[in-house]
């Protein structure tokens, strides 16, 4: 399968999930059928450890951060001018992702979409001290 297409296969598998804070037996099959199981099963320890922060500025723009195994990721989700619908700045996304096509997406960047659709992100506060103090603004690079 096309990167693209693959990309697109999963982005409809997520995208017709249940908005419930439970995944029914049926979208776990779905998510079997499409994704790894390590990738899921990694996505799903991630919501679980409540490892996905969902921060709203006060201008209304929203970003959310994902604390992986040896850093702290940003995801952008619901891209609509590029040709992916998604993005993180892990190693993962760049190499699996971007450059080898063998992936539709991280498990930073399921699991965001995953607890977008679940209802199950922390909610982060982004006040405008807190924005001038982060890492990303000031240096222009991941935590």
């Amino acid at each position: 399968m096309l990167p693209n297409e693959l990309i697109h296969l999963a982005d409809t598998v997520v995208d017709s999930l249940e908005s419930t804070q439970a995944l029914s037996e049926d979208s776990i099959r779905r998510l079997h059928a499409t994704f790894p199981d390590t990738l899921i099963l990694a996505a799903l320890d991630i919501i679980d450890r409540q490892n996905v922060v969902k921060n709203v500025s006060p201008w209304g723009h929203t970003n959310y951060e994902v604390s992986g195994s040896t850093a702290t990721y940003t995801v952008h989700v619901n891209l609509s001018v590029t040709p992916l619908s998604s993005y993180c700045n892990c190693p993962t996304f760049v190499y699996a992702v971007l450059k080898s096509g063998s992936h539709a997406m991280c498990k930073h960047v399921l699991a965001t979409r995953l607890a977008i659709k679940l209802n199950l992100c922390v909610e982060g506060s982004h006040s405008v001290d807190a924005l001038a103090s982060h890492p990303v603004l000031r240096h222009g690079g991941s935590r």
